[in-house]
């Protein structure tokens, strides 16, 4: 591993570690609900404050959608254009009064630390700032000899494709070595695992269009919205395929008035998942190829159910390819000199990389180790237990990103 001694950078790691959570918990005592502005420009705030030290410098870029907050965009100009972009989010998943509701805030108890977005994905950010002063620290020569970009998106967990302009405004496809995103690391199977491919995602309306009627003089005459729904909710059902890794989700129906109507309409949203390009546009052809006339129809005069088939959204998929590999090699023959283990993970889940994979060679899983993102409840039998973050992975993943940055820098000098 070429400049750096482990040992030294893990002691000054063990030594930085303190400041590090008191910035992680700065973040997480923020409220930045994706629909909270105001707290999302905070958080935007304190986090520049705070990367300043480092010596970059701050812009903040409006949100296509006045409503929601302004991203922000930090640069450290280098000897030389070859860019390094860092990747993170502002947003979390949880609104003010159900932080208040649930109790849920910042809470260490043993290696854990409780509370909205240690995991998802305040926890990366410190992993940032951590990583980078290291580098600083250890090995000035390789981070003054690149450029670079932190990117902070303010609507992620609404999937935001403003971000990925964002990202492609600023960062020169012919200049950007990597684009890194600090998502919690993955431990699917043990080990620390980073992420090399992500499903892409659509998701879609059903609406269908029957006929009302009285349920009980003209029952004939109706034409059953709802049954002919749940004739489509099953077809949909049988479009999952597992080893394709394709999945189709309904999570909502709605559809009626009262019991005595024959229901007029109908409708269900679902999602789909898949890693290809491939399996995904044929997921789409499926779904699409449902609308039309219906099964079900009016038994009086054979009035048919029409079907209709809406894309509400589209996250693009994350294949699996060369460039990201070759990023994952890096950080492999790392954590080889390094003694510790690491695996690869294939995640069905999005994150920012999703948008930005086909311009940049992407990798993810940058951050520490938790569990239950998305999560606030705590339960008293302990089966329900929110969002954390472990103290324990900082310090080893801080110091496999460091390395593998050294490296990667190095490796990328004439």
């Amino acid at each position: 591993m070429p400049s750096l001694d482990p040992a030294t950078v893990r002691a000054f790691l063990e030594r930085r570690l303190p400041a590090t959570l008191e910035l992680l918990r700065e973040l997480v005592g923020i409220n930045s609900y994706t629909g909270n502005r105001e707290g999302v420009n905070h958080q935007g705030r304190v986090t520049a404050r705070h990367f300043e030290s480092l010596g970059f410098t701050s812009a903040f870029v409006a949100h296509a959608d006045p409503a929601m907050g302004d991203h922000l965009v930090m640069t450290r100009a280098g000897r030389t254009p070859r860019t390094l972009a860092l990747i993170s989010h502002l947003d979390t998943v949880f609104p003010p009064e159900e932080e208040a509701r649930n109790g849920f805030r910042w809470l260490p108890e043993g290696d854990r630390i409780y509370g909205p977005g240690t995991n998802d994905i305040k926890g990366g950010t410190a992993m940032m700032h951590l990583v980078l002063s290291a580098l600083r620290e250890h090995d000035p020569e390789a981070f003054e000899s690149v450029t670079w970009k932190l990117l902070w998106n303010a609507t992620e967990e609404t999937l935001s494709r403003h971000f990925a302009e964002v990202c492609q405004a600023h960062l020169d496809p012919a200049h950007t070595r990597a684009a890194l995103v600090f998502e919690a690391e993955g431990r699917p199977r043990g080990p620390s695992a980073l992420v090399v491919a992500r499903k892409g995602r659509a998701t879609f309306r059903i609406q269908v269009e029957g006929r009302g009627s009285h349920a009980g003089a003209k029952h004939a005459r109706g034409a059953n919205a709802i049954t002919q729904l749940a004739q489509v909710v099953e077809r949909i059902a049988q479009l999952t395929d597992y080893p394709r890794h394709l999945t189709f989700n309904v999570g909502t129906i709605r559809g009626g008035v009262a019991v005595n109507r024959v229901p007029h309409e109908a409708s269900a949203d679902l999602e789909m998942r898949a890693f290809t390009r491939e399996v995904y546009q044929s997921g789409m052809s499926a779904v699409l190829a449902l609308a039309g006339h219906g099964e079900v129809r009016s038994p009086a005069d054979g009035h048919a159910c029409q079907i209709r088939v809406d894309v509400l959204s589209e996250s693009p998929p994350w294949p699996r390819n060369p460039r990201t590999d070759a990023l994952f090699e890096v950080w492999s023959a790392t954590a080889r000199d390094l003694g510790l283990p690491l695996e690869s993970e294939e995640r069905g889940g999005l994150s920012d990389g999703n948008w930005i994979c086909d311009q940049f060679p992407t990798l993810d899983g940058l951050g520490p180790h938790g569990d239950n993102d998305h999560c606030s409840e705590r339960s008293a039998d302990g089966s329900k237990l929110p969002e954390y973050v472990l103290i324990s992975s900082f310090v080893p993943k801080a110091l496999l990103n460091t390395a593998a940055l050294s490296r990667l820098i190095r490796s990328s000098t004439p």
